[in-house]
C-alpha cells in the first residue's frame, strides 16, 4: 500500500512539474502550444494515481515542508492527495486541456496570446494548489492565487471600462470572503495553535469558526448576496469564462466546505445556514437566467444556480454529492461556454439570443454540443448532470430538510429546464433572424477536438464518477415512486411548457411586455452598491466633519487662541493701573537696564 501511495504522490508531483515547465520560458513564440501540450501530458500522468485509487478503493498520501517555527506553532506547507484531489485534478486538467486547445483558435489574433496562456496556466496551478493543500496556509495561497488570476483574466480587455469594472468587482466581492477566511485562520492560530487540516477536523466545532468558513465559501462560490460578480465576469474572453465557471475559481468555496465537512456535520446551525443559503441562491440565479437575453449571461446565472445546488448538498450533510456535482458540472459547463464563444465569434460578436436562430444548419457540431450540454444541465436521464443532480434532489426530498429549501430547489430545477430550452430553441432552431453570413466555420480541428472531448465527458462522466465518489456502503434509499421521479417529472413538464412558449413567441412578439421582461437582475447591483457607498461615504463625511470642527477648529483654532492670549492680556491689564508712580518706576527700570546692557 505504501508503494502505491508513493507512486500516486510521485505521479501527481510530476504532473504539476509538467505544468510548471513551460513557465520557465514564457517569452517563447510557441508558448501557447507548449502550455497546451504540457497540460495534455499532465492529464495523462494524473490518470495513474486515479487508476491506482480505483483499483485499491482508498488512498491518502501527504508531504510536509516546515516553513516557520514559532515554538508552540509551526507553519508548514503540507500537501495532501486524498480521494477528492486525486479525482478532481484529472477532471480539471482534461477540461483545461480542452479550453486551452480551443483558445489557440479563439485567441489566435491576439498579439499577447503568450501572456494570456501564462495567466491561464498560473490560474490552473493555483487551483491545483488549493485542491491538494493539507493545511489552511497552503490552501489560502491557492485561494488568493485564483482570486488575483481571475482579476487579471476578467480584465484582459482592460481598456473597456466594463471589463475593468467587472475585474475590480470580482476582487472586491472576494475580499469579503477573505475576511471570513482570515477570521478563521486567526481564530485557529490563537485557540488551537495549528492550521493543519487533520488537527482542525478533530476539534469541537465552534459556530463562529464555521460561519467564517461559510462566509469565505459564499463569496468565492457566488452565493446569494455576493453573487453579482459572477455575471459581470462575462466581460472576460470566453475561454476565461469557461475555465472560471467550470473547474476552478467558483468551485473553490464549495471545495473548502467539502474539506471541512466533518466539522460542519457536527453543527446544526452551520448546516442550516448552508442549506437555506444554497436554496435561495439556486432559486434566485435561476430566476435571473430566465430574464436574460445575453447567451453568456444565461450560462453564467446557470452556474450560480448549480453552485447553490452544491451548497444545498453540503447543507444536507452529503459532501460527496456536492463533490460529484462539481466534477460532472465541469464538463458540460465548459462545453456550453465554448459553444457560446464559437457562436458569438461566428455571427459577428452578437450575444443576444433573439438575433440568432437556424444555426443547426450552419454549425451542426456546435449546436449539437450546446444541446447535449443543456440537457446535461437539466438532468436528462443518463447524461452527466443527471447522476449528481438527481441524487442531490433525492437526498433533499428524503431527508428531514427545511421544506421551503426543498421547494425553492425544485422550482429552480424547473426554471433550469425553461432557460435551457429557451437557449436551445433561440440559438439553433427554425431560421436565422439576422444576416445569415457566417464569419467562421467549425471545421477547425482545434475546435472539434475540444468540443468532442467535453461532449463525451458530458455523456459518460456521471456514470464513471458515480462508481468512484459515492461511499462503498451507501444508505439504502427506500422511497415512493413519485418521490423518486419528482425531479424528472418537474424537468420534463417545465421543458414542455418552455417549448410551447418559445414556439409561440418566436412568431408573435407580445404586444404588452410582461413586467418580468422589464426586470433587470442588475437592480441588485444598484441597490447594494449605491446604498453601501452612500452609507460609507456619508458616515465618513460626518465623522471627518465632526473631527475637523471639534478638534482641529476648536482645539487648534479659536479655543486655542483664546487660551494662549489670555495670560499676556491679564499681565498687561494688571500693569495698566493709572498710577504715575508705577509708570515712573517702569521708566527707571527700563532706563537702568538699557544703560547697563
Amino acid at each position: 500500500m505504501f508503494t502505491l501511495n508513493a507512486m500516486a504522490f510521485a505521479a501527481m508531483i510530476i504532473s504539476i512539474l509538467l505544468i510548471v515547465y513551460p513557465l520557465t520560458s514564457p517569452e517563447s513564440k510557441t508558448f501557447h502550444l507548449n502550455a497546451k501540450n504540457a497540460v495534455k501530458n499532465a492529464f495523462f500522468v494524473s490518470l495513474v494515481p486515479l487508476l491506482l485509487f480505483v483499483s485499491e478503493g482508498q488512498m491518502d498520501t501527504s508531504a510536509n515542508l516546515k516553513w516557520f517555527d514559532f515554538g508552540l506553532t509551526n507553519l508548514s506547507l503540507t500537501t495532501q492527495f486524498d480521494k477528492y484531489s486525486i479525482l478532481f485534478i484529472p477532471v480539471a486538467l482534461l477540461v483545461t486541456w480542452s479550453i486551452l486547445e480551443f483558445s489557440t483558435w479563439y485567441m489566435h489574433i491576439d498579439p499577447n496570446i503568450g501572456g494570456f496562456f501564462k495567466y491561464l496556466l498560473i490560474f490552473l496551478l493555483a487551483m491545483i494548489t488549493l485542491v491538494s493543500a493539507g493545511n489552511l496556509l497552503l490552501l489560502f495561497m491557492g485561494w488568493e492565487g485564483v482570486g488575483i488570476m481571475s482579476f487579471l483574466l476578467i480584465g484582459w480587455y482592460h481598456a473597456r471600462s466594463n471589463a475593468a469594472a467587472a475585474a475590480l468587482q470580482a476582487v472586491l466581492y472576494n475580499r469579503i470572503g477573505d475576511i471570513g477566511f482570515l477570521l478563521t485562520f486567526c481564530w485557529l492560530m490563537k485557540n488551537a495553535q495549528s492550521v493543519e487540516l487533520p488537527f482542525i477536523l478533530s476539534m469541537y466545532p465552534s459556530t463562529i469558526l464555521l460561519i467564517g468558513f461559510i462566509a469565505a465559501a459564499a463569496s468565492k462560490s457566488a452565493q446569494f448576496g455576493l453573487h453579482p460578480w459572477l455575471a459581470s465576469a462575462m466581460e472576460g474572453p470566453t475561454p476565461v469564462s469557461a475555465l472560471l465557471h467550470s473547474s476552478t475559481m467558483v468551485v473553490a468555496g464549495i471545495f473548502l466546505l467539502i474539506r471541512i465537512h466533518p466539522l460542519l456535520s457536527q453543527n446544526q446551525t452551520a448546516l442550516t445556514i448552508c442549506l437555506c443559503l444554497g436554496a435561495i441562491s439556486t432559486f434566485f440565479a435561476a430566476t435571473c437566467a430566465l430574464a436574460q437575453n445575453d447567451i453568456k449571461k444565461i450560462i453564467a446565472y446557470s452556474t450560480s444556480s448549480q453552485l447553490g445546488l452544491m451548497m444545498v448538498a453540503i447543507g444536507l450533510n452529503f459532501p460527496y454529492l456536492a463533490f460529484f456535482h462539481i466534477c460532472t458540472h465541469a464538463f458540460f459547463k465548459a462545453m456550453l461556454f465554448l459553444c457560446s464563444g464559437l457562436i458569438i465569434h461566428s455571427i459577428n460578436d452578437e450575444q443576444d439570443i433573439r438575433k440568432m436562430g437556424g444555426l443547426q444548419q450552419a454549425l451542426p457540431m456546435t449546436t449539437t454540443c450546446l444541446s447535449i450540454g443543456s440537457f446535461a444541465l437539466m438532468g436528462i436521464p443518463f447524461l452527466a448532470g443527471f447522476y449528481s443532480k438527481d441524487a442531490i434532489i433525492e437526498a433533499a426530498s428524503t431527508s428531514y430538510a427545511n421544506s421551503m429549501a426543498l421547494t425553492l430547489t425544485l422550482i429552480a430545477t424547473a426554471f433550469t429546464a425553461v432557460y435551457s430550452m429557451r437557449l436551445i430553441y433561440f440559438a439553433s432552431m427554425l431560421y436565422p433572424r439576422t444576416n445569415p453570413v457566417l464569419l467562421y466555420d467549425e471545421s477547425d480541428t482545434r475546435v472539434l477536438n475540444s468540443l468532442t472531448r467535453l461532449a463525451v465527458g458530458s455523456v459518460l462522466a456521471g456514470l464513471l464518477i458515480s462508481n468512484i465518489t459515492l461511499p462503498n456502503h451507501p444508505i439504502t434509499h427506500t422511497m415512493p415512486t413519485y418521490m423518486k421521479l419528482t425531479a424528472l417529472i418537474i424537468t420534463l413538464l417545465a421543458f414542455a411548457i418552455a417549448y410551447d412558449l418559445a414556439k409561440t413567441f418566436w412568431t408573435t412578439p407580445p404586444t404588452n411586455y410582461a413586467m418580468s421582461k422589464k426586470y433587470d437582475p442588475l437592480f441588485y447591483n444598484q441597490i447594494v452598491h449605491r446604498t453601501s457607498s452612500d452609507i460609507i461615504l456619508n458616515s465618513a463625511g460626518q465623522i471627518i466633519t465632526h473631527l475637523i470642527e471639534s478638534i482641529l477648529l476648536k482645539k487648534c483654532g479659536p479655543d486655542h487662541i483664546e487660551k494662549t492670549q489670555l495670560q499676556p492680556i491679564k499681565v498687561t491689564r494688571i500693569s495698566q493701573t493709572g498710577l504715575i508712580k508705577t509708570y515712573l518706576s517702569i521708566l527707571f527700570i527700563t532706563l537702568i537696564s538699557a544703560l547697563t546692557i
